[in-house]
C-alpha cells in the first residue's frame, strides 16, 4: 500500500468517526494527530469551532522534560510511546488550567495502539475523564 492510500484511508476512517462525535465547551474534544516524528494534541469545542488548548512534543523540551523535538528522525518506538505518554499527561495540565476534566477522545483515523493509547494513557493519569 502506497502513502497516498494509506492517508486516504486513514482521513476516510476519521471522517467516519468525526461524523459521530462532537466537542462542546464544557466537555471538548480531544484530537490526536502523529506524523513519524511528532505527536499533537488539541482540546477544540465544536460549537464555536476554537482550538481551546493545543500541545506537541516540541513542547516537552520548552517544558524542561525530556527534549522530544531532536533533529534524529530515528527515534526508537518505544520513546515516541513515552514521549506520547508526556503529551497526554501535558494536555491533561492544560485542560486543568481551563478547568476541564471531561473530554470526548478522537484518535484520528489512527488505530488506539501505540502512541495514540499511550496518549491516552497519560491524559487520563493527569485527571481527564473519557
Amino acid at each position: 500500500m502506497n502513502p497516498k492510500e494509506k492517508k486516504e484511508k486513514r482521513e476516510r476512517r476519521h471522517r467516519r468517526v468525526r461524523g459521530k462525535i462532537s466537542g462542546t465547551a464544557a466537555k471538548p474534544r480531544l484530537s490526536v494527530f502523529r506524523s513519524y516524528r511528532h505527536i499533537y494534541a488539541q482540546l477544540i469545542d465544536d460549537e464555536k469551532g476554537k482550538t481551546l488548548a493545543a500541545v506537541s512534543d516540541l513542547d516537552l523540551g520548552k517544558a524542561g522534560k525530556k527534549a522530544a523535538g531532536k533533529k534524529s528522525s530515528s527515534k526508537k518506538e518505544g520513546e515516541k510511546k513515552e514521549i506520547g505518554y508526556e503529551v497526554g499527561k501535558l494536555i491533561a495540565q492544560e485542560a486543568a488550567k481551563l478547568k476541564v476534566t471531561e473530554v470526548i477522545f478522537d484518535r484520528g483515523g489512527y488505530k488506539y495502539h501505540g502512541r495514540v493509547r499511550r496518549l491516552a494513557e497519560g491524559a487520563r493519569e493527569g485527571g481527564l475523564k473519557f
